[in-house]
This record gives structure tokens, sequence and C-alpha cells, in this order.
């Protein structure tokens, strides 16, 4: 079980054992139900969560609440306006505990990488934006070799004239699973124009390959025992991908499941078109 599996499960427990108010138990239940809500409905039901969230007084159920409804709200494309509103509940729900918590990070996430405004004056924000610009050095710097499932093997530097995304994933990840039909069209689509997409997972082959054979995946499917990879890349969370362009540089970053249209910005940015 991974680091990001692990947490998933402790916060859905949490969210199951919260000794709510009345206002905030239903609340949580739709949180733990959210995946179930369609595409379309999402974005607006994430919206009217979060404003009720910040009408709860304040509490460190209250942070939990807001630190997994932002954990779920880039999952996909909702909105700018749905990612503002979580981002501000969170925020305040921080700042009212004013604590050290795991929930900065999630909210320097938004900042640094969906490109929320965030109007907070914390040194605990400060300290997460910080460790998410390392590790954004060191996976500028990044290099690996790994094994795909037909066993040839892939070193990231040495595909250097290509444009490359990195893909962090698990078959037992919803987003993963979500996102791998756009991933494979979009490979099928551009791979004559030097797009490789590397889709790293730390399961066992033997859970691996019936997984990709099922879904007919074209790209490939690396393994990374031990977990060496994740761990040079920082990845806790997945789904993540990295874009690198045609000289190896880090252009675009993505810390959850994207939609096609999403990808296709992210290629963009390498200098990849339509």
């Amino acid at each position: 079980m991974t680091v990001w599996d692990r947490r998933f499960r402790l916060s859905i427990l949490a969210l199951a054992t919260l000794y709510c108010s009345r206002q905030a138990q239903p609340i949580a239940d739709q949180i733990k139900h959210l995946r179930e809500v369609p595409d379309a409905k999402r974005g607006a039901v994430t919206i009217t969560l979060a404003q009720q969230i910040r009408q709860l007084p304040a509490s460190k159920d209250k942070l939990t609440l807001a630190n997994n409804l932002a954990s779920l709200s880039t999952e996909g494309d909702f909105g700018r306006d749905t990612l503002q509103e979580v981002a501000t509940t969170l925020a305040d729900a921080l700042q009212q505990q004013g604590v050290a918590s795991n929930a900065w990070a999630e909210l320097a996430q938004l900042a640094h990488y969906e490109h929320v405004p965030v109007s907070v004056d914390s040194p605990f924000f400060t300290q997460a934006m910080a460790q998410l610009q390392a590790d954004d050095r060191r996976r500028e710097q990044a290099d690996f070799t790994l094994t795909d499932l037909h066993g040839q093997a892939w070193t990231l530097h040495d595909l250097r004239g290509k444009v490359v995304l990195v893909n962090f994933w698990a078959t037992w990840c919803p987003p993963c699973r979500k996102e791998m039909p756009d991933l494979n069209a979009l490979y099928q689509q551009f791979s004559p124009q030097g797009l490789v997409i590397l889709a790293i997972s730390d399961e066992e082959a033997s859970r691996v390959n019936p997984f990709v054979e099922e879904r007919k995946i074209a790209y490939p499917i690396l393994l990374d025992p031990g977990d060496k990879v994740h761990a040079a890349f920082a990845v806790e969370g997945i789904p993540k991908s990295f874009l690198y362009d045609r000289q190896g540089k880090l252009v675009a970053q993505a810390i959850d499941m994207r939609t096609r249209g999403q990808f296709l910005e992210m290629l963009s940015y390498a200098g990849v078109s339509r």
C-alpha cells in the first residue's frame, strides 16, 4: 500500500468517525460520496460544500472537512471558481486553527500548481510553498531507468528530443483509472509528433499486467519496485504527471487527475499541437 493509499484511507476513516455537529454531518456524508456526483454537477456541489464548511465554527473537524474537500477538488476540471471557493475555505479553516497541519501543503499545492490566489500570512504556508519549490528543482534534475512490462528499459535523459509525459498511477486509484483512456488516446494521436508517455506504478507486474491488457493501454507501463522513482519525484499522492519538453526541461505538472482538455493544454507548453 502506497503513502497516498494510506493517507486516503485514513482521511475517509476520519470522515466516517467524525463527531460532527448536526450542521457538519451532512457535509461529511456528501464529501464521502462526492466522486459519485456526475462531473457536470460536481463543481457546483463542491462550491456549495465549501461555502457550507465556511459557516461552521472553528474546530479540527472543520479543518478535516475543508482539507478533504480540497483533495477532491483537483480530480479533473471543475472550474476556476470551484478551486477558488475550496482554497478560500481551506485557508479560513487553517487560519482559525493556527497550528502546523498537513493541510498547509494542500493549500500550497492549490496556490502553486493550480495558480489559485491565496491570501494568508503564515510561516506554515511559507514553509509549505518552499517545500514545493524544492520538489520542483528535484524533478527538473531527476533521471531514472525503469523496465516496462515487456522487458524494455527506459531512461528519461535518453529521451531528449522527445516530449515526455511521466505519469504516476496505480490500479487501485479511481482518478488514475479515469484519466487513462484520455492518456491512451493522446498517446496514439501525438506519438507521431514525438510524444512519449511513461506511466509508472509501484505495484507488482502480476497485478498490473492483466489490468493493462484488459484496457488495451498502448503507452509504456513501467514498474518502480521499492518506490525509488516515486521518492525521487517526491510523489505521495497519485495520479501525478510531469511534462518535459524536447530539451528535457520540466514545463508542466499536474498534481491530480486531468481531463483530455487539461492534458492538451499541458502538451501545448511543450510545442505539441493538434
